[in-house]
């Protein structure tokens, strides 16, 4: 399996790279990195065969947009699929400091809920104008749900579905501005709901079908017998499997951390790499369309690829299935 091998999207028509990369560390996400390095990482992803990039308003209060609408511009344009998101529309706002939602140095652009009609489009014209390119390939909507808004999830959802959001969305698809919409969240079960009130294309899904959480299962099954596609990202479980303490943006609890060390003692058993079979496991499922991965610099690039294109054993996923670690339903790899 190649980085560059290539998945088309059956309803869209979207080709997606089988490695994607995730450009919030583009926007400084927990620490600043420097343009040049952020570069190295693009273009060592190019080198390997990556096609797939993601980005969003919100990845640094609109510095990533930026950076990456710069690298991308120099390449021909069919050759690379690129998505962004909407649901905040980024106000100038001097108050902005040196750190805000994770981000270090976040430029002065402050983030504002909206998932209106009028708060779509404006989001989306903004994005166009950043990143240059007047049709990204996938539009998500990022970060709808109770995961992020808790107790005020029924006024976004209301403006989402009654206010026009969704309906902006379909506009922009009918005419061509982009190939593909769908939801980019943390949460499965607000795609499961958004399914039911929208014609969605492909669903950016972070952290939740992965080597350590497979909950979401059903939901997969689902999108696959519906022409859904998901584009799987955090597959590190905000890096847990990747060797941090972070399990979904926090510290991890011991649950959690003693599941990794179970699967980390399971794959050494068998001479796999943990990040090895992170990457691989959740491309087995015929929803999954690519993984996505955010790298800060070069090296993490490379890592990631070297780890994305290592043999695995087909006989591995038997031995983690029959020590209960992973779904006995989910497919595997091989």
């Amino acid at each position: 399996m190649k980085v560059g091998d290539r998945r088309i999207h059956a309803r869209s028509g979207v080709s997606l790279t089988g490695m994607g990369l995730g450009c919030a560390q583009m926007g400084n996400l927990y620490r600043v990195t420097p343009y040049a390095e952020a570069a190295g990482a693009f273009e060592a992803a190019w080198d390997a065969g990556i096609r797939t990039f993601d980005t969003a308003p919100f990845y640094g209060y609109t510095r990533s947009e930026l950076r990456l609408g710069t690298m991308l511009t120099e390449r021909p344009r069919a050759d690379y699929t690129v998505s962004t998101k909407v649901g905040r529309v980024m106000t100038p706002d001097p108050s902005v400091g040196v750190e805000e939602d994770g981000f270090a140095e976040p430029l002065p652009f402050r983030p504002v809920y909206d998932y209106t009609h009028d708060g779509i489009m404006r989001s989306f014209e903004a994005s166009q104008s950043r990143l240059g390119i007047l049709s990204p390939d996938i539009l998500y909507v990022h970060d709808i749900g109770r995961f992020t808004h808790g107790a005020r999830h029924a006024q976004y959802w209301g403006q989402l579905t009654e206010g026009g959001g969704f309906r902006a969305l379909t506009r922009l698809r009918e005419q061509g501005a982009i190939k593909a919409f769908g939801l980019g969240v943390n949460e499965f079960e607000v795609i499961a709901a958004a399914i039911e009130v929208a014609d969605l294309d492909i669903c950016m899904l972070a952290g939740r079908y992965t080597l350590l959480e497979q909950q979401s299962l059903a939901f997969m099954d689902s999108c696959a017998a519906r022409g859904i596609g998901i584009v799987v990202a955090g597959p590190f479980n905000s890096g847990i499997l990747a060797g941090s303490a972070k399990f979904n943006y926090g510290d991890a609890p011991a649950d959690i951390v003693a599941r990794v060390e179970a699967l980390r003692a399971a794959c050494a058993a068998e001479g796999v790499n943990l990040q090895t079979a992170a990457l691989h496991f959740p491309l087995a499922h015929p929803a999954a369309l690519t993984v996505v991965s955010g790298a800060r610099n070069a090296a993490q690039v490379r890592d990631n690829v070297e780890r994305f294109e290592a043999a695995v054993p087909s006989a591995f996923w038997t031995r983690l299935k029959e020590r209960g670690l992973i779904a006995d339903s989910a497919p595997v790899p091989g």
